[in-house]
């Protein structure tokens, strides 16, 4: 049986929302605002913004004239309050960013995912890149609040293991947030990199209603309904690979043709090319790098005007669109936005195509247009995203926390 709160409990969940409230407000928020907007007394707002101000977590910015009275003080987030560092675990790369509290980026590094991808390697690689980034970036240590980690799934996020992905090896129950922990002496949160890229979307624009596409080694999807992002009872939801959008292509693992993963994947695609004679293919998809190289050629033909390669691009692009389409239509939503490390080239030749199948497929029965984009945070998304789980744990409301557990 739960019981109801406390004081400690309360006083924070009042600082988390003041200062959730105080952050999504461009030009910041007087007191008089935070109060109205909050629901809070006058002089709990004002204790509360004593506290953040007193732990440099906000700033004031200046005063405006409303009315009579004193002018009103503006308090706006102080972005070199504290830092966060994301890292998104790809097959192909490992990307990493420091973020303020703002979540702007102040630093980012990429690095190949070691060949053999062994879990001891990739922990030695990780921490070598995290400490020198945050040597290189200036900042102090003790304003670190966190590392987040962005990894394929399927995980298992309570635990923080990463439980045998797709194109990486050997990964079997890697306790992978709490090896870092050590190795950092850090808080360290683990999610899945769809998960993680919706959360930079959410955190970033604000954008309350979307489906986002992962497009990466693999391929995968993040939801975000009103506001939150979903991920399941196990945190694994976005596992949209076995789609069926076509009646042809590769057969998949699952046994069937026309799975959205396995037709529209940079392996694929590299696969389709080297029979048209565009390129050699790489001998599998476990070769990242030669996977990598080899669709960076085929996008380069694409764009060279080559008809086979534009064949192969655009018919992906035709995969993926109705992928887009499946899952607007599931779940309703306006905008569909499109991410991950492969996603830029493959949109530089077919996101006009992916965009104008997507308003003329038959299969789209939401009564309203279905907006497709890319995101506007580039390649290092599944890192921001990263590092914005540890943003949000530390300051963003959670009713829950006022629960207490006998």
């Amino acid at each position: 049986m739960r019981r109801g709160t406390n004081l400690p409990a309360v006083g924070g969940f009042n600082q988390a929302v003041v200062l959730d409230l105080i952050r999504r407000a461009p030009e910041g928020l007087s007191r008089v605002e935070l109060a109205d907007a909050s629901g809070l007394s006058s002089q709990t707002v004002t204790n509360v913004c004593r506290r953040l101000l007193e732990g440099g977590l906000v700033r004031e910015v200046g005063r405006v004239v409303a009315g009579p009275g004193k002018p009103r003080t503006i308090l706006d987030i102080e972005p070199a309050g504290g830092y966060a560092i994301g890292v998104h675990l790809d097959p192909s790369f490992v990307t990493y960013v420091v973020v303020d509290l703002e979540g702007s980026v102040i630093a980012d590094s990429r690095s190949r995912t070691p060949t053999e991808v062994r879990p001891k390697d990739v922990l030695v690689s990780m921490q070598r890149n995290i400490e020198g980034l945050v040597d290189s970036s200036g900042i102090e240590r003790s304003r670190l609040l966190g590392v987040g980690i962005a990894a394929p799934g399927p995980i298992d996020r309570e635990a923080g293991i990463v439980d045998d992905p797709p194109l990486l090896t050997g990964w079997h129950r890697v306790p992978l947030r709490d090896a870092l922990a050590e190795r950092l002496a850090l808080p360290v949160a683990l999610d899945k990199d769809v998960s993680a890229v919706a959360v930079a979307e959410a955190w970033s624009s604000g954008v309350t209603d979307a489906g986002v596409l992962y497009y990466g080694t693999g391929i995968g999807l993040g939801m975000i309904i009103a506001g939150e992002v979903l991920r399941g009872s196990t945190a694994n939801a976005g596992d949209s690979g076995h789609l069926r959008v076509s009646d042809g292509g590769p057969l998949c693992r699952c046994g069937f043709r026309g799975c959205l993963g396995e037709n529209s994947s940079p392996f694929t695609m590299t696969r389709a090319a080297a029979r048209r004679g565009l390129l050699v293919a790489p001998a599998s998809a476990s070769d990242t790098i030669g996977v990598d190289e080899a669709y960076s050629r085929l996008i380069a033909l694409a764009h060279d005007g080559v008809p086979e390669a534009l064949e192969v691009v655009l018919r992906v692009a035709d995969d993926v669109a109705r992928g887009l389409v499946l899952v607007a239509n599931l779940l309703d939503v306006p905008r569909m936005i499109c991410a991950g490390p492969f996603w830029d080239r493959l949109a530089s030749v077919g996101l006009e195509r992916i965009r104008s199948a997507v308003a003329a497929d038959p299969a789209l029965v939401a009564p309203h247009p279905v907006r497709v984009d890319g995101t506007a945070l580039g390649a290092d998304v599944g890192a921001i995203g990263a590092a914005c789980l540890v943003l949000d744990a530390v300051y963003s409301p959670r009713p829950a926390a006022l629960l207490l557990r006998p």
